[in-house]
């Protein structure tokens, strides 16, 4: 579990095709932390696991699934990532519940970087968006942000001047993707009423 608190920007030295999917090869050079091989770290988002570390670099394999569902297989070298260690039960939870369960690719549809809050507009897969709730948390990339703005099929998200210098987001392009995770407890809801309401429509009693 992570926070969406980014705490440094990764060099990606290699994305490499493997058997399961591929392999990517991370610089953390910079990083205090130091991951050891079986450690949790969301990259950009996507929680994955130290399969090799040496120096100041870290090796993970990524399988197919996470490459379709993320924007991993997009990388190269010289590409910028976030990079977030897991929480325990001490850290200080500075942004949300983040699980690093990335479930699909919102789209930059806008950046207003003449506003003094720095509104970017984000589309998100249609079968997502009702999770999206004004006020409430969402992580892009890895980073926890909470939503300003929403007029379906679209939603905003506020950028403070930290977030763009430390993050890949003071980057983000119009048309660019972005790894999109919702909030888990507002999907969890959602996802229990929708349930419910089936069982309903179906005539099946309630347990």
């Amino acid at each position: 579990m992570f926070t969406g608190i980014v705490q440094h920007l990764g060099l990606v030295v290699e994305m490499a095709p493997a058997a399961a999917g591929a392999r990517l090869l991370v610089d953390r050079a910079g990083w205090e932390h130091q991951p050891a091989p079986g450690d949790s770290i969301a990259v950009s988002g996507c929680c994955l696991t130290v399969a090799e570390a040496a120096g100041s670099r870290l090796v993970f394999d990524v399988v197919a699934a996470t490459l379709a569902a993320t924007t991993l297989g997009s990388l190269e070298p010289g590409d910028r990532v976030n990079l977030e260690h897991a929480v325990t039960p001490t850290t200080l939870l500075g942004g949300h519940i983040v699980q690093g369960h990335v479930e699909g690719r919102a789209r930059v549809l806008a950046v207003a970087a003449e506003d003094p809050d720095w509104r970017v507009r984000i589309q998100p897969p249609a079968a997502l968006f009702e999770a999206i709730i004004e006020k409430g948390s969402v992580t892009l990339d890895g980073v926890s942000l909470t939503i300003a703005r929403v007029e379906e099929p679209w939603f905003e998200v506020a950028l403070i001047p930290t977030t763009r210098a430390l993050t890949t987001l003071g980057h983000a392009a119009v048309g660019a993707e972005l790894n999109l995770e919702t909030d888990c407890i507002a999907r969890t809801v959602v996802t229990w009423l929708r349930q419910q309401w089936h069982r309903k429509a179906g005539g099946s009693e309630d347990r």
